[in-house]
């Protein structure tokens, strides 16, 4: 179990922090401002190195809270305005974190990836507004103006139709319109012009204005473009994209405003979504191309025909499943996005729990892009207690497969679909995927035996050692969970 939290501590060293840069610099007249900003820098960096690990994740969150809070008061004391700029600084800070703090506390863990999508939004618009602004005060920063308009104007629709698409509110089906390279071509030679145009006069700030808002609406229309053609099974890999393009729109407003934590934040979310972007496609078999531009496919993805699965389904009950789970030595789950969904994260911690102490030796095998967002499943097993220890990686367990006597499935289809390895033809050929039918016996927990998220039918549905356990996986759980603690 976690150990007790004292939260309340973490503030000891923020007030320690913040208020010894107060000191020296209204006090005793010593202008800190850099040193702070290299304070904030490194806490942000060292919070970032802390969600490595669950172990360490624990910490990393007030860490980095830590660092933001020392870059705002740094900031703050930056400006030097006289108070009633401050209060209007307070005022708004005060609305904004009013209205996260509401957003955040009616948050159904489900509703992550679409609130991160969100608030990328957020990023994105100010981005645009600080770009603009900044070039009206001071039009020798053109080029970098321009560079944070297009990229944040990007961001902002894009961000949204993310959001869209993850909340239901918008069809998850991509885009197809002819000619669609095309038209991003177009698009992006338009945002060019508009960079040529402001530069014929770059110190006319009503030409550079009328540059910057031409290059918002194209590069606005070409984010909601791009998308708006990404299916809404490559979502994960698009949040992580936007993720990287706030990241970098955050690092040119740092050049903007000759303000150093600017662009070494922004530099740090920059990298970081682009290296989780890379590292999600590779899980995919994906080239990053392919997934922003709408390919169809995977690299290895062939031309014929695609292969035929033959078998019928064998259907099971939650009395069969607990005899088989508490009778195994050796049983791994793998979870999928359907336990989200489901809310079912509670009833497995449990029934986990209870076949532990029967002397079963239970672990969990994660997906890189299991769910709708980058490490959701391991947050909800967290979240519900599973220990840290026995949450393994794809990579880390899919050798173990073959010594395992019961591989539960629980809301997972296309990341254990072995059409990825067997059918050169599936539009997941060669996506790396976890080998659950290697397994003695494999249960599939799902609602139906209708295909997943990337719409391709799973021959481990049909083999001989799969049974299929339907139904929806909350009540599925509490039955197996109820059935395990009274054997």
């Amino acid at each position: 179990t976690d150990p007790a939290e004292h939260n309340y501590y973490y503030a000891m060293p923020m007030a320690a922090l913040i208020g010894g840069y107060l000191v020296t610099t209204k006090y005793l007249g010593v202008n800190t401002t850099g040193l702070a900003y290299v304070a904030s820098g490194v806490l942000c960096i060292g919070g970032i190195s802390c969600m490595s690990s669950m172990e360490s994740s624990r910490i990393g969150n007030p860490v980095a809270i830590l660092g933001v809070s020392t870059g705002i008061a740094a900031t703050l004391g930056a400006i030097s305005q006289t108070p009633q700029v401050y209060a209007q600084i307070a005022m708004a800070c005060a609305a904004g974190g009013s209205v996260g703090f509401m957003i955040a506390r009616g948050l159904a863990p489900t509703q992550l990836p679409e609130t991160v999508a969100l608030f990328h939004s957020l990023v994105g618009a100010a981005a645009v507004t600080t770009s603009i602004g900044s070039y009206i005060m001071d039009p020798h920063h053109a080029v970098t103006a321009w560079i944070g308009t297009a990229i944040g104007a990007v961001t902002v629709t894009g961000s949204l139709v993310a959001y869209a698409k993850l909340s239901e509110k918008m069809s998850s089906t991509a885009l197809s319109l002819p000619g669609k390279d095309m038209i991003n071509l177009t698009m992006f030679a338009g945002n060019i012009g508009c960079l040529g145009y402001m530069m014929t006069d770059s110190m006319n700030v009503t030409t550079g204005v009328l540059a910057l808002t031409g290059t918002t609406a194209l590069a606005g229309a070409l984010g909601f473009h791009i998308t708006a053609s990404i299916g809404g099974a490559d979502m994960p890999v698009c949040i992580t994209v936007l993720n990287s393009y706030s990241g970098w729109a955050l690092c040119a407003e740092g050049f903007m405003l000759n303000n150093s934590l600017l662009t070494t934040v922004g530099s740090l979310i920059g990298a970081s979504g682009a290296i989780l972007s890379y590292i999600m496609c590779v899980a995919m078999n994906r080239s990053l191309t392919n997934v922003l531009f709408g390919g169809y496919g995977t690299a290895s993805t062939g031309g014929g025909e695609k292969m035929k699965i033959t078998g019928t389904a064998t259907t099971t009950d939650v009395d069969t499943v607990s005899d088989m789970l508490v009778n195994a030595k050796s049983v791994i789950i793998v979870p999928g996005y359907g336990v989200a969904v489901a809310k079912a994260q509670y009833d497995i911690a449990e029934m986990v729990s209870s076949l532990r102490e029967k002397g079963v030796n239970v672990r969990f095998g994660i997906h890189p892009v299991a769910g709708r967002m980058p490490g959701q499943l391991n947050v909800l097993l967290a979240e519900a207690g599973v220990p840290y220890d026995i949450v393994l990686e794809m990579d880390e367990i899919n050798e173990d497969f073959e010594d395992c006597d019961v591989a539960l499935c629980i809301g997972a289809n296309d990341t254990i679909n072995s059409a990825a390895l067997d059918d050169p033809n599936s539009v997941i050929a060669g996506m790396p995927v976890l080998h659950v039918w290697k397994a003695k016996q494999v249960i599939v927990m799902k609602r139906s035996l209708a295909a997943g998220y990337a719409d391709v039918d799973n021959p481990v549905f049909f083999n001989e050692n799969t049974l299929m356990l339907l139904g929806n996986a909350k009540q599925t759980c509490d039955g197996l969970k109820t059935k395990i603690k009274g054997m």
